[in-house]
């Protein structure tokens, strides 16, 4: 099972949703990086489940441990060992599942790979996993403290934000539980939630990212394109479905006289369609993807499935879980995406030495 993320900055996890722990390892971080642990925390605030009433109310703390690699405030070159403890498990809600696999879920695949399947939450393949993830890029952004990188929730099933992210302020985007930083969407969209979770039903959205003050030079020009390593990084999210980047699958309908950047003398381009990457390497404009995620797959109706003898039976969702997956994704969106970029900057400081 591949359990680690990266080449030089990795992060290595371990853990179950309805564990003792989740946590991890993360190696390849230079030494004499002050680490903002406050800052950390923050970061798992925002993901962390319960925070409000338009996603699962499952109450997590997400507090990070801290094992080793870090001394007097600052990053050791050793590894980086963290745990995050679990302390409201609910294993009884999947009891109906044990032996049953839920329509669009991983049960099916993991049990018929595997042949053992914790279905306590999923287990292994639960989103509880992401929250290792956030730890990960929380440090990878203090790594490249430069590099500013700005997800929010561009849209909520047919709702979208139609403001271009040049024109949006960053500052709004945690003014609201949804993460859209236009508060006349936001409200659209928090109403929208709110009306699918009294349906028992599920929907959902898309993530967009800024990447701002990125060098040069990022990126390889065959395999390891900076916009491939991207794309590979939001799809290995639960419930990802589709990753575009800078003109995306728009710039499928354009004319090359319509789509092409023309350069400055400085060398910067008057327009992005390129989405700041060129031949797999950054140029130095904005990186901007977006991603889009599938409505979460547990919902509260019943529904037609099999167990593990293929017998159809029926299912109920019971437990708790996000009508909207969206809002709480946004600052995993920004973790991998500075874990990426980090992996990266290392790579470049290598080829220089």
């Amino acid at each position: 099972m591949a359990n680690t993320f990266g080449k030089i900055f990795t992060l290595t996890t371990f853990g179950e949703s309805h564990g003792e722990a989740i946590g991890g390892i993360i190696d390849g971080c230079p030494a004499g990086i002050e680490l903002n642990l406050d800052t950390v925390q923050y970061e798992m605030n925002r993901r962390k489940p319960g925070q409000s009433k338009i996603v699962t109310q499952r109450k997590e703390p997400d507090e990070v441990q801290f094992l080793s690699g870090i001394f007097e405030g600052k990053t050791t070159g050793a590894s980086i060992g963290f745990i995050i403890k679990n302390a409201n498990q609910r294993s009884n809600d999947y009891e109906h599942i044990k032996d049953a696999y839920r329509p669009s879920h991983a049960d099916y695949t993991y049990d018929k790979k595997y042949g053992v399947r914790d279905y306590r939450g999923g287990g292994r393949t639960s989103a509880r996993e992401t929250a290792n993830w956030v730890v990960g890029g929380a440090v990878a952004k203090q790594v490249i403290s430069d590099i500013k990188i700005n997800a929010f929730t561009s849209s909520v099933g047919k709702i979208f934000m139609e403001k271009p992210y040049q024109e949006v302020d960053f500052n709004n985007i945690e003014n609201n539980d949804v993460r859209c930083p236009d508060a006349a969407t936001a409200e659209k969209m928090i109403a929208r939630i709110n009306e699918i979770k009294k349906q028992g039903d599920t929907i959902g959205g898309t993530v967009t990212c800024v990447i701002q003050n990125v060098p040069v030079g990022l990126g390889e020009p065959i395999f390891d394109k900076l916009h491939a390593q991207l794309g590979k990084a939001m799809l290995s999210i639960n419930a990802v479905k589709g990753f575009e980047y800078g003109s995306g699958f728009c710039g499928a309908k354009m004319k090359g006289s319509e789509h092409n950047d023309i350069f400055n003398a400085d060398g910067t381009t008057t327009t992005n369609l390129s989405g700041g990457i060129q031949g797999g390497i950054s140029n130095g404009m904005d990186i901007y993807f977006r991603v889009a995620f599938k409505p979460v797959a547990t919902i509260m109706q019943a529904q037609q499935t099999i167990d593990k003898d293929g017998n159809i039976v029926e299912m109920h969702g019971k437990g708790r879980h996000d009508p909207c997956v969206v809002p709480r994704a946004v600052p995993i969106v920004e973790a991998l995406a500075a874990m990426v970029l980090t992996d990266f900057m290392l790579l470049n400081s290598f080829k220089k030495l």
